[in-house]
This record gives structure tokens, sequence and C-alpha cells, in this order.
């Protein structure tokens, strides 16, 4: 009788100490410890800096940005290791429930054919030009779940969201990280626009690739986008200034700052854009300065670029008066060589190198076929 009590009590023991390990995987960690994992492959980057990928022959992959975000992508039906490092931020594949609200790079995910991973956007439809995601929100695929500082937490959640990607911007709303973070959301900020060189802020779509396991088609892309502007890249730079520039409400002149994607990308079309800030200063985006400043910096500029990818585009020259009088004395006012940058062109990260290639055409060749360029218009 002894005998057989016991026998029960190892079978019962077993059988607990079976589910438990069951309850365990189900769990999904503990199966491999992070220190077992050898990542010995490198994504190659050719000029992309604020980013890595390493690979692992189990599928995992370890993915950097910038030296702040640490993230472990655990492929699918595979557990998370044990012993992550503290802050490691854990992905678990396929993330095809994301919540986009950096609007840079869903032009990357366009070209990977992956905008059905995107299920929630931070951006109403008419807010879109990346033509994929305004199809996509028309479908119903893809809904708006409010902007990056008050996204719709219930509906976040019932969408069952596995990634919420976001831009720099949510550095001023670190609530809303926090709160995503505790609702189990894994939070990523991409850092595309932090690249030193436009060629590198275009090798994000490796970045993109590498989350929903697509590496092959952007190193395509890539190289093909490479070999589409290597003409520009070889050509000679020319000896003519540019301003880039808008008028803001307030009558103040916003132009781009020396360490901006768009003013290197005009230094690398062949063009000599004029700096209003220290260029050692490696500086990202725009600054406004008063009209004074500009009109003495900027009055004999060959060509004036107005950037409306911030505000309404314009047409015409006396739009552009309208906007200040100071104008009419500039140099390229009166020669007729004013163009602006059309509003389109912001979310279409890729399109850089179509960008350079329009600034290239237009810095060589004064009779230039506008049907030729993707992104500029001359002023009438």
């Amino acid at each position: 009788m002894k005998k057989k009590i016991i026998l029960i009590l190892l079978t019962l023991l077993l059988v607990f100490s079976f589910v438990s390990c069951g309850e365990k995987k189900n769990d999904g960690t503990g199966d491999i410890s992070y220190s077992e994992i050898v990542f010995n492959g490198k994504m190659e980057l050719e000029y992309a800096k604020e980013f890595s990928v390493s690979y692992s022959d189990l599928g995992y992959k370890h993915i950097t940005i910038s030296n702040d975000q640490d993230i472990i992508l655990v492929p699918e039906g595979k557990s998370v290791p044990s012993g992550l490092p503290e802050g490691m931020i854990v992905l678990k594949a396929p993330l095809d429930n994301i919540y986009m609200v950096a609007t840079a790079i869903m032009d990357h995910f366009g070209e990977l054919d992956a905008v059905k991973n995107v299920t929630l956007s931070s951006q109403q439809k008419d807010s879109w030009s990346v033509e994929k995601a305004v199809a996509a929100m028309e479908k119903g695929e893809m809904v708006y779940a409010g902007k990056y500082s008050a996204p719709d937490y219930e509906l976040i959640l019932s969408k069952g969201c596995d990634l919420a990607i976001e831009s720099t911007m949510i550095y001023h709303s670190p609530k809303v990280k926090e709160k995503l973070e505790s609702l189990g959301i894994p939070v990523i900020v991409e850092r595309s626009g932090y690249e030193s060189d436009p060629l590198g802020r275009m090798e994000w779509i490796k970045f993109c690739a590498a989350l929903v396991d697509k590496e092959e088609i952007a190193e395509k892309y890539y190289s093909n986008l490479l070999s589409s502007i290597k003409p520009v890249l070889n050509m000679a730079p020319t000896d003519k200034s540019v301003a880039i520039f808008y008028i803001t409400s307030n009558g103040a002149v916003s132009v781009r700052k020396s360490g901006d994607y768009i003013t290197k990308a005009l230094k690398i079309a062949g063009g000599n854009p004029i700096l209003f800030d220290a260029e050692e200063e490696n500086a990202f985006s725009t600054m406004n300065i008063q009209m004074e400043v500009f009109y003495r910096e900027a009055h004999d500029a060959d060509i004036l670029i107005y950037n409306s990818t911030i505000v309404k585009e314009i047409e015409t020259i006396d739009e552009l008066l309208g906007k200040s009088s100071f104008l009419k004395d500039f140099k390229a006012v009166k020669e007729g060589n004013v163009w602006c940058i059309e509003k389109n062109f912001y979310q279409q990260t890729l399109s850089i190198g179509d960008m350079m290639i329009d600034l290239n055409r237009i810095l060589n060749n004064e009779n230039v076929n506008e049907d030729e360029l993707r992104f500029l218009h001359k002023l009438k």
C-alpha cells in the first residue's frame, strides 16, 4: 500500500513538473540564456551610423539605435532569452500590428511591401502623402490611433499592438512613452533624421527590413538607389549659391541648418548652400532668423528655393513677394530663378536621391525641362 502511495505521489510530482515546465515555456522565457546566443553576423551598412543589426544562427537579431536603445528581436517560435541586459527592449516576431508615429520611415515600409504590418497610424488619412499608407487607411487596414502626444490607448490595446515606432518628438511627451511601455507595448525611437549623410538617412530602409525580415529586398532596393544617383555623385560641384527657406507667420525666415539632410543633399548635388550657422555645430533641421539677416546673407544668391514641406506650396513670384516685399531686390528673384519644394517630399524619405537629381538639374541647366523634375517647380 505504501509503495502504491509513493508511486502515485511520484507520478503526480512528475506531472506537476511537466505542467510547470510547459507553463514556463508558454510564458516565453527561460529556454535559452542571453549569454548563450552568439551574434556572429552583421548587417553591412555603407553610410548609416545611427543603427546596427547583428544576427545569430538561432534567428535572434540584436539591433541598436544610437547609443541609447538596445533591442533584441525574438524570432517566431523561439522564447525570450533569460538574463537579458538591463533595459534591453524585447520585440517578438512577427511584428504585424505596428503603431507608426515616425512618419519619416513609412516610405521605407511601403517599398518593402510591409505597410500591411502597420495597423495603427498617428496620422489621419489626409495627412499622409505615402500612397500605400493612404490606400491602407481607405481600406480600413490601418486606422488612426491618435497623435504622438495623445494616443488612443484603448484602441491600441484592442488591436494587439506589438510595437510603437516613435520619432524623437516622443521625448517631449515622456509620460506617453512610459504609459505605452507600462501597457506592455515596446517602444523604439527611430533616428534616421540624425544621420550626418542623406544617403545614410535613406539606408534606414535596412533597419525597417530587419524588423519585418525583408533584408534581401532592402539590400537590392538600396543598391539600385545608389546606382540611380551615381552620375550626380560623380559630378564636379558648381559655384552656384543657393538659399533654402520659407517665411513664417510672424515674418521671420526659417532656413535649413548646416547639418540638415537637405543642406547636405544640396552639397552632394553640386550646390553651394548659404549657411546661417557654424557648420561645425553639426546641427539639424531648421532655425529662424530675421529678414534683415537673410537679406544680408542671401541677397546675391544665384538660386532661391522656397521650402513648402512645412507650409503651403506657392506657384508664383507674386505669392512669394506677398510674404515679404524685401525679396523683390534679390538677384534670384530678378532673374526668375526661384523654385519651390513640393509638400509631398517630406514623408518620402527614400526620394532624397530624386531630390538630389532635381537639384543637380537646376544647378547645371538654366532651361531644365520641369517635366523631368519630381519635387521642384519653378515660380512663374
